[in-house]
């Protein structure tokens, strides 16, 4: 069969034209198979030396990596791994000795501060009993004292108070009364005496 048909019109005049049509193609597939055929014409044998290339490349660095991952990872010997369990071993008690060291420590640093706690608690009650029996509770050290020390003490304040005192009841020294020896005085007026 012939692709090519033969169509044949009537003119304005009534005369018959005979009118042959091409076979109706797609226009976008056709502009793409002649850049196609350009390209595979002009570069053809680059593109296929090229593809060659990077297949032999890729297949170079499959075998690499392969043989990489092979040395990294020696067949074990039954030594080695024996080696290896006893030193697994040795630095499993080792961090066993330490936080057991470590525990022991820590329940020793807890029973201090309790111990610590029982102390600031006890001392907390004498100052509540204190304050109800209407001691003073100023200084843990005062409500020990003996009777003696009191006494000793009572002598040396009233010793004390004998003496003449430094200044005068009324003494302040932001006023500048009361007998001070400095006093604040305004500077001098004139010009500045300098050269």
């Amino acid at each position: 069969m012939d692709d090519d048909i033969e169509i044949t019109d009537i003119d304005d005049d009534g005369f018959l034209d005979p009118v042959k049509k091409a076979p109706i193609r797609n226009q976008d597939l056709t502009s793409i198979s002649v850049i196609v055929e350009d390209i595979l014409s002009q570069y053809g044998w680059y593109l296929l030396v090229v593809t060659v290339l990077v297949y032999l490349l890729i297949q170079h660095i499959i075998k690499w990596k392969s043989s990489q991952r092979d040395s990294s990872s020696p067949p074990q010997t039954q030594q080695d791994i024996e080696h290896i369990t006893r030193n697994h071993e040795a630095m499993e008690a080792v961090r066993r000795k330490m936080q057991e060291e470590l525990d022991a420590k820590a329940a020793i640093f807890k029973e201090k501060q309790k111990q610590q706690e029982e102390v600031r608690r006890k001392q907390k009650i004498e100052m509540w009993d204190n304050m109800q029996q209407g001691k003073s509770n100023k200084g843990q050290a005062k409500l020990s004292q003996t009777v003696e020390e009191s006494s000793s003490s009572t002598t040396t304040l009233k010793s004390k108070t004998d003496k003449k005192p430094l200044r005068s009841a009324d003494y302040n020294p932001l006023t500048g009364e009361g007998g001070g020896t400095c006093s604040w005085r305004p500077g001098r007026r004139g010009p500045s005496s300098g050269g």
